[in-house]
């Protein structure tokens, strides 16, 4: 940081640093002015700071937990919703773990954050699995020597260690045991592998997994599998807790052509497809993932029932119909897909997978098939007003449920999805980038001029509420 300044953005003044140049959420926000007419020279204003909150208290950890996991990347893409060209314009990435760096800056530069933990409703610990995960296997200052090469269990050790930090270094966590604070665990299963001794707090995941059916690991990728882990270190809890813990969309890069394009507007008439799903379909196709364990079996099984592109065999599904189209080969117009679409599948990956982003993004009704797994807030939002959900032994018949919806029904979901869209926007993350741009550079980008367009609840307003 530059003289006068600290903490991990760099953004915390001493008692050096001039105030005009304090961050936004620590400038005096109004002043108290006498409401009668006054004349003459106007003396002894107060200025306060206008307090919104809730108020978060940002722990500023040591490196080993965000900046030197960032600075050791190997990749400039990795765990970063962001990177930079030779001339410092921005280019967003298609990594669906940048949330966690979207919501992590969003706190940071936010009206809500506070320096007094005294007087903060809810506490926030920034710890980066994303970069974790993706750089244990040989980053230097990381080992998984005596992890029987599991990253996840790499990843419990280093939740753990932050929790000791906090208890160590800070008196906030046992006045409430750890309930007012704040994790984020961006991987694919979550916070099933949270290490026991912070359960009690909120959990900020993309995998809602309440373990009332699949009550194990259920990701294919055997480093991420948490199943091994001793109950002594993980304890015996659930992978997310509705009364406490909330799920967030992952990470979309802005796609300009799609916002101009208004793809989550298309009316339903211009939605001739009935059902669309487009990704891996297992080991039946060429490239498919091996395992049979991937995405729990659910994407297999929609793909013998409805498959519309030849498997290995050259079968197609056995109910194939040319209104539903469910393939593994990478479409060159894939939002445009979606937008011609009526019904989208929400399916797992290895956990969660971006489809309930793609299909609210591009307006189309969500069919979500994943028992006993939470999406995108909800335990919050009333999901039948704009999702349908079937159970996954219903699969068989999935395509005869959707047609027997009424028109009325249709159009009563597409409409409340309008409604929800930018609510799965990262858009103040967004923002943020482009008032940096437009501070350092005097350039305003096309994809912020399209973005400062919107006005709605995005990912973190909704967060907020």
């Amino acid at each position: 940081c530059y003289n006068g300044w600290y903490g991990t953005d760099c953004s915390i003044p001493s008692v050096v640093s001039p105030i005009g140049e304090w961050p936004k959420w620590l400038k005096p926000a109004h002043l108290d002015i006498p409401s009668n007419e006054v004349t003459g020279r106007l003396v002894n204003l107060n200025a306060a700071v206008e307090k919104k909150r809730p108020l978060i208290y940002v722990y500023d950890l040591p490196p080993e937990f965000n900046s030197l996991l960032l600075e050791g990347r190997h990749f400039k893409f990795e765990c970063v919703n962001r990177i930079y060209d030779e001339r410092n314009a921005t280019l967003w990435t298609e990594q669906l773990y940048g949330s966690q760096m979207a919501m992590y800056e969003s706190i940071l530069a936010s009206p809500h954050r506070t320096l007094n933990g005294e007087e903060a409703d809810f506490f926030f610990v920034p710890v980066l699995d994303a970069c974790i995960i993706t750089r244990a296997d040989d980053a230097p200052h990381l080992s998984l020597e005596n992890h029987t090469g599991l990253r996840s269990s790499l990843t419990l050790e280093f939740y753990k260690k932050a929790y000791e930090h906090i208890i160590e270094k800070y008196p906030y966590w046992n006045r409430s045991a750890g309930k007012d604070h704040i994790w984020s665990f961006s991987w694919d299963e979550g916070a099933c592998y949270a290490p026991k001794e912070i359960w009690n707090s909120m959990m900020l995941v993309h995998w809602g997994n309440t373990n009332s059916k699949h009550n194990h690991s259920t990701t294919a990728y055997w480093a991420d599998n948490w199943d091994k882990i001793p109950s002594d270190r993980r304890g015996n809890h659930s992978c997310f807790d509705p009364a406490k813990d909330l799920v967030l969309p992952a990470w979309k890069r802005p796609d300009v052509t799609s916002l101009s394009a208004k793809l989550w507007s298309r009316p339903r008439e211009n939605r001739k497809t009935l059902f669309y799903f487009n990704g891996n379909l297992g080991p039946a196709y060429t490239s498919g993932r091996p395992e049979a364990t991937y995405s729990m079996g659910i994407r297999q099984k929609l793909a013998d029932e409805f498959g519309s592109t030849p498997n290995k065999e050259g079968k197609l599904g056995k109910q194939y119909a040319e209104d539903v189209v469910v393939t593994p080969l990478r479409s060159e117009n894939y939002h445009e897909d979606i937008a011609n679409s009526t019904f989208c599948a929400v399916l797992p990956g290895d956990g969660w997978s971006g489809r309930m982003e793609d299909s609210i993004l591009q307006g189309c009704i969500p069919v979500v098939i994943q028992d006993g797994i939470f999406l995108p807030y909800e335990n919050m939002l009333n999901y039948e007003s704009f999702a349908v959900r079937i159970r996954e032994d219903e699969i068989p018949n999935l395509i005869k449920i959707l047609r027997n919806i009424n028109e009325t029904e249709i159009e009563f979901k597409l409409t409340n999805v309008q409604k929800i869209w930018q609510r799965f926007l990262y858009r103040d993350s967004i923002l943020l980038e482009a008032e940096r741009q437009q501070t350092g550079f005097g350039r305003v980008e096309d994809w912020a001029v399209e973005f400062l367009q919107q006005s709605d609840d995005d990912v973190f307003t909704t967060f907020l509420q």
